[in-house]
């Protein structure tokens, strides 16, 4: 174990503007992350891992864990559940990690609340034309959930901006730079604790 604590990194955006992407590069690319795997009541895909991708859990168990307090943050999104398990955080912070939660804007303002130390950042895409593009380019889903997920996204933008949470606000308007970038601001600030 670390003398060191390590510190909480919390990535915010909407659907379709690399977040994940972008998290996986940063889980690559700076030593000691490790990208938090949150519980969900969502089915698992054929290639999904439990307890790798999401902990799949019933809403019955997602109940009892919200009873019992285990959870950082937990939040409602398209019908399903999703959570950050607390015990695992705490575990691997004490262990010195760089701890990555990707997690909407609702529970972002849980964690700061309660982790202050916490690192928030949202990414922005270039404009809205950009958005409503990249989510018709994955090409998951009809329009009508494609509006709806742009909806969302205007709301959850104009609440990051205005909520006091986030601490850097980055505009992807390339991946590769946006990665550079992120990666960039995740060591300078971790240099800055004394967390290098």
């Amino acid at each position: 174990m670390s003398s060191t604590p390590g510190m909480l990194l919390v990535i915010s955006g909407p659907s379709g503007v690399g977040k994940t992407t972008i998290t996986h590069a940063i889980e690559k690319q700076v030593q000691g992350a490790v990208f938090s795997v949150s519980a969900t009541t969502r089915l698992r895909t054929l290639i999904e891992a439990d307890g790798e991708d999401y902990l799949f859990v019933t809403n019955e168990q997602f109940d009892e864990m919200i009873q019992n307090g285990e959870f950082l943050e937990y939040a409602g999104v398209f019908g399903n559940r999703y959570g950050t398990p607390r015990s695992w955080v705490d575990r691997e912070l004490a262990q010195g990690h760089l701890v990555i939660l990707e997690i909407d804007v609702q529970g972002a303002v849980s964690v700061k609340r309660q982790r202050p130390g916490a690192l928030c950042l949202f990414i922005l895409p270039p404009d809205d034309d950009s958005l409503i593009e990249r989510l018709r380019g994955r090409g998951r889903e009809d329009e009508s959930v494609i509006q709806r997920r742009f909806g969302e996204a205007r709301r959850e933008m104009e609440i990051a901006r205005n909520g006091g949470v986030y601490d850097i606000f980055l505009v992807n308007r390339n991946l590769d730079d946006a990665v550079a970038r992120v990666v960039a601001l995740v060591k300078h600030e971790r240099a800055r604790r004394g967390l290098a």
